[in-house]
């Protein structure tokens, strides 16, 4: 079913042919090298469009033994299991993006992306990453948590919600909430909050956070209501955020203010819904911040997921 899906997913990104077989070959070793050297795991699969392009990510976890040394790992003609060694080099090779953060008796998070054009072959860095990981509670078809991003031309916004419970209902109000978020004007976090508030009053209501980048200021300005936890990490600091009681659409606090947190170097900030378990923390993955943020989004999943809600995480990363 999974191949299939990926399949069609292909197929409608505009994928040619020929793209489309190697994407079936990398989803063909991906499942294999779950199942022969991790025992299982999940894989999660959405369409994604970068500078224009669009293409499919593949995120795989497992709670396997690890990996010692990725590096060897990845060179052809290494095998644990008596098999041609070709799994995780064969994949690198065919995708655009391919990056793995392992530890012994931890497990392991592989990211892939493919793209239905080539990118050129050099492109400069980004100064701003924004990576996010949403999924629906088990066994629902529809996710009540959503997240929303959009550049102005002097912030970065970024917004999280949760709609009450989950399913179509909750599903609705997020859905409304990010359509509010990206047509508001609006620079502060407090006015984007009330703004949302004004325009999801006939939904059941969420919880959300919005958090701004000030470019010229360079500073994070934070506010939200309900339950999302938000930290700020640093070289120097840990900032957490604590957000106002209430429902967004039913009562929001008379009065609300942002927190401000300075820029520096390195810093990068994470939101999650209470999909996750309150006591998350990025210090277990050491090093995980060098590789793109979508690997950490995946391993707070894999941790501290409840499993009895929708989950989701998001994570910036500035870079001036």
């Amino acid at each position: 079913m999974l191949k299939k899906t990926i399949h069609a997913l292909a197929i409608e990104a505009g994928f040619n042919e020929s793209r489309v077989g190697e994407t079936d070959i990398i989803v063909a070793e991906l499942t294999s090298n779950l199942a022969k050297h991790a025992g299982g795991g999940t894989i999660w699969v959405k369409t994604v469009i970068e500078d224009g392009v669009t293409g499919i990510e593949l995120i795989s976890i497992d709670n396997g033994p690890g990996m010692h040394d990725v590096g060897r790992m990845m060179a052809d003609g290494f095998s644990t299991k008596n098999t041609l060694g070709h799994g995780l080099g064969a994949m690198k090779r065919l995708a655009d993006v391919f990056q793995v953060f392992s530890q012994k008796e931890w497990g392991t998070v592989l990211l892939i992306r493919v793209f239905a054009e080539p990118f050129p072959s050099f492109r400069k860095p980004p100064k701003i990453e924004i990576r996010s990981v949403v999924l629906s509670k088990p066994n629902e078809e529809e996710c009540g948590d959503g997240f929303f991003h959009k550049e102005t031309d002097d912030q970065y916004q970024l917004f999280l919600g949760d709609g009450l419970g989950h399913g179509a209902d909750a599903a609705a109000a997020v859905l409304k909430a990010g359509e509010a978020f990206e047509a508001c004007e609006e620079n502060e976090p407090v006015d984007i909050i009330r703004f949302i508030n004004d325009r999801v009053k006939k939904t059941r209501g969420l919880v959300g956070t919005v958090a701004v980048f000030d470019k010229h200021r360079r500073h994070w300005r934070v506010c939200g209501v309900g339950n999302i936890s938000t930290k700020i990490y640093g070289p120097s600091l840990l900032k957490s955020y604590m957000s106002y009681n209430g429902i967004i659409g039913l009562n929001v606090p008379n009065t609300l203010n942002a927190q401000e947190i300075a820029y520096e170097r390195g810093q990068y900030l994470v939101m999650c819904s209470d999909g996750l378990k309150s006591r998350w923390d990025t210090i277990k993955y050491p090093g995980i911040v060098r590789y793109d943020l979508s690997l950490l989004a995946a391993s707070l999943v894999k941790d501290f997921a409840r499993y009895t809600d929708d989950m989701s995480v998001a994570a910036c990363k500035i870079n001036l």
